[in-house]
């Protein structure tokens, strides 16, 4: 008796517990579920209706539109009918009948008109649908795309620099901007990969060893590139340069370039007639002695047969202009050789140029010459009508296609000044092509001082031809 009364107070205490536990787990639930609530809307578990309301307004929207076009076509084909009748009327037809006429058939195209603003949604009602479904969940919102070219790319150096940066005195500055709009070339958003690895640095550091990957995007249009927040490489041991009076034709210190890049690690490596290292028109422009020592200064490649030869010399092109020739550029693969002839001769060239397998732009410095690290693909950084000529070699050749070489002859055209020199020097192509480029040349309707074609003579085969020529540019008076 004892245990059977302690198990009936047992159960009569677990029925009481039950109770309070049972509404303490309602009460927790409760509150989950207004937890949940405020981050996820409970309309959002109907998204898959929501789309299939959407495709419903769509297809009524298309009923609509079908239903609008019928009626205009209707409209449209009782403008003609009436414009016909009208024409067919005699000219003895009352003004009553003419106005009567008139006035129903303006009664019915109103009518018509009418009932295309009945069938067409409202203008409340379509904002307040697109109110609705945007408010369900966020993946059905419109995506709006960022026009900031900073947002495309992921790299912070990249978005910060960007960026436009205004002004912090609030208005414009000396140059009459209220702010700095900083730029790239347009292919740095086809390479994107590449421009992030190459912006992808510590700052206040040391860069990477990089400047390969700097030049392979600026060949392929990205083009300027940004601006870096480290400090460039420089040669562990660099030495001082020799003076100017022995540099021009002595091979410069190895010290003084990084060789980390190059398959040639010295400068008598890369004058070596056998290596053929480097870029492969210019193989030899590093052996400043047997090969450069002569350049412009005698004929080198001469026919024999034909005693014709498409090398000009540096005299015969100052003389066309006595005095007249101070400074110039020399867009051309090489060392500087023809900066440093016609230095002999009191004339300023900067030498554009890049670094095709050899240090040229280091190679050009080491000379005490000035180098441009310039493409192809970039404006020249000269104002109108500034040199006094441009001299180019072994670079445009039968390779370049015809309209960018329009863009380039036109650039040219505009930096040199009224009476400047353009000194195409051994421009090479095949024979059949040859028309072509010489139109291109013609085309600035320059005057000719010198225009030679020769043989290439450096082929078993006679198929390709050089091209020289020394044009003036006109006067061009403003008009």
């Amino acid at each position: 008796m004892g245990k059977t009364h302690i198990s009936v107070k047992l159960g009569r205490w677990g029925g009481v517990l039950h109770r309070p536990i049972f509404m303490l787990g309602i009460l927790v639930l409760l509150i989950c579920i207004a937890t949940l609530s405020k981050f996820y809307s409970i309309r959002s578990l109907f998204i898959s209706d929501t789309f299939c309301n959407d495709v419903h307004i769509e297809h009524q929207s298309n009923i609509r539109s079908d239903q609008v076009g019928v009626t205009v076509d209707a409209i449209v084909q009782k403008i003609h009918k009436e414009i016909n009748e009208i024409k067919d009327l005699r000219m003895d037809s009352s003004s009553a009948t003419l106005s009567s006429r008139y006035v129903a058939f303006l009664a019915d195209m109103l009518g018509h008109i009418e009932s295309l603003q009945t069938s067409l949604p409202s203008d409340e009602g379509a904002h307040q649908r697109n109110t609705e479904i945007g408010a369900l969940h966020p993946l059905l919102r419109p995506k709006q795309r960022s026009d900031e070219p900073a947002d495309f790319f992921l790299i912070e150096e990249i978005r910060k620099y960007l960026r436009i940066k205004p002004n912090r005195l609030g208005k414009q500055n000396f140059m009459g901007a209220n702010g700095t709009f900083t730029s790239i070339g347009h292919a740095c958003f086809a390479m994107k990969k590449e421009l992030e690895e190459y912006m992808d640095y510590d700052i206040g550091e040391i860069c990477k060893d990089d400047w390969k990957l700097a030049q392979r995007l600026m060949v392929h249009g990205c083009d300027p590139l940004p601006r870096r927040r480290c400090f460039s490489r420089a040669p562990q041991l660099y030495s001082q340069p020799f003076p100017i009076n022995e540099s021009l034709w002595k091979l410069p210190d190895n010290r003084n370039v990084r060789w980390s890049q190059y398959r040639c690690k010295n400068f008598t490596c890369l004058a070596s007639n056998t290596t053929r290292k480097g870029f492969y028109k210019c193989a030899d422009c590093f052996n400043l002695t047997a090969h450069e020592l002569p350049r412009w200064i005698k004929h080198i490649n001469l026919d024999l047969s034909m005693n014709l030869t498409a090398d000009i010399l540096i005299p015969e092109v100052l003389n066309i202009k006595p005095g007249g020739i101070r400074i110039g550029l020399d867009f051309s693969v090489g060392t500087g050789t023809f900066a440093a002839r016609m230095r002999e001769f009191n004339v300023t060239i900067v030498s554009a140029t890049i670094n095709l397998g050899a240090p040229f732009n280091e190679m050009i410095a080491l000379r005490g010459l000035v180098p441009l690290y310039l493409t192809i693909n970039q404006r020249l950084p000269f104002f109108d009508n500034t040199l006094d000529l441009i001299h180019t070699t072994r670079f445009l050749d039968g390779w370049i296609d015809f309209v960018l070489l329009d863009f380039i002859l036109y650039d040219w055209d505009r930096v040199l000044r009224p009476g400047g020199l353009l000194w195409i020097d051994s421009f090479f192509c095949l024979k059949e092509d040859l028309n072509d480029y010489l139109e291109a040349f013609k085309m600035l309707r320059y005057k000719k001082h010198k225009w030679i074609v020769a043989p290439k003579l450096d082929k078993d085969d006679d198929r390709e031809v050089f091209f020289s020529a020394v044009l003036e540019k006109p006067p061009r008076p403003f008009r």
